[in-house]
């Protein structure tokens, strides 16, 4: 393997037409490793059956995506959506992977309560933190670009992610810093710098910027390189907070995933390296 490609983690998405074999075999042809990987395709092809395999790939899952949806209003949602989030601690623990990132959710229908949601996030952590900490898996909060408050996370800012992080042990609730989401954000740094202290940066996953943005604007990320985000500074942002972590590259991209997987994979591990270590 590369030493260029020692912390680079392709997260599943980004290939999504790749099946979890194909993924697993086109990473170590390429010298890929580490893996991020998605509840839904994981469950199709079944949690203990994609552990085993990529554990004999020896791969390492750097995260496990996502948890969270955690703003419901009724009990029984709220049940719900506690219940989801065990099992997907469960899953994260069967994996092998420390880091269940979590997108917090959005308003729930009818309400305009900003920091009502954001209570009922804190509410829930508080009972999923210790169950996630037992099993050894940390919670990564992520902060979503403010375009996406409404409806799938009022949680925008890493301060935001950090205030809510913080009513718990490190151990238990961290942040995730996605540079997609934060790249506009000026405190976004200051916010890094505190997270580190804390020691509570559980993941770092890179995405690119790129305009106009797509119609539903969920699948507009853009592949490295391709955009407005300095990488080297948001790497250098997050080594001087003491994270030495994997990497992540999470694109929802609806151009790559027309073409071929293996290709893209090439591609966004060249990008790599082009823009975020060399």
């Amino acid at each position: 393997m590369s030493t260029d490609l020692e912390r680079f983690s392709i997260n599943q998405m980004t290939v999504k037409q790749l099946s979890l074999p194909e993924l697993v075999d086109t990473c170590l042809e390429l010298g890929v490793p580490g893996v991020g990987l998605w509840r839904e395709p994981v469950q199709t092809y079944g949690v203990e059956a994609a552990a085993r395999l990529v554990r004999d790939a020896g791969l390492t899952v750097t995260t496990l995506c996502r948890g969270g949806f955690l703003t419901a209003i009724d009990p029984a949602g709220r049940a719900e959506a506690l219940d989801d989030n065990r099992a997907a601690v469960d899953e994260a623990a069967t994996l092998g992977t420390d880091t269940l990132v979590l997108v917090s959710g959005g308003l729930p229908a009818g309400s305009k309560d900003l920091h009502g949601a954001r209570e009922r996030i804190a509410d829930a952590l508080g009972v999923l933190g210790p169950y996630a900490a037992e099993r050894g898996v940390r919670l990564a909060i992520e902060p979503l670009h403010p375009m996406y408050a409404a409806d799938r996370c009022v949680v925008s800012t890493l301060a935001q992610a950090l205030d809510l992080a913080e009513r718990f042990p490190a151990h238990q609730v961290g942040v995730t810093v996605d540079t997609y989401h934060i790249w506009w954000d000026d405190n976004a740094p200051e916010q890094i710098a505190r997270a580190g202290e804390g020691g509570r940066i559980h993941t770092f996953q890179l995405a690119d910027w790129t305009t106009p943005l797509p119609e539903g604007v969920l699948n507009g990320r853009g592949q490295i390189g391709d955009g407005s985000i300095d990488m080297r500074e948001w790497k250098r942002y997050v080594e001087a907070a003491g994270y030495t972590g994997a990497i992540e590259v999470e694109l929802f991209n609806e151009e790559l995933w027309s073409r071929n997987g293996r290709e893209v994979l090439a591609e966004t591990a060249e990008r790599f390296v082009a823009h975020v270590i060399q």
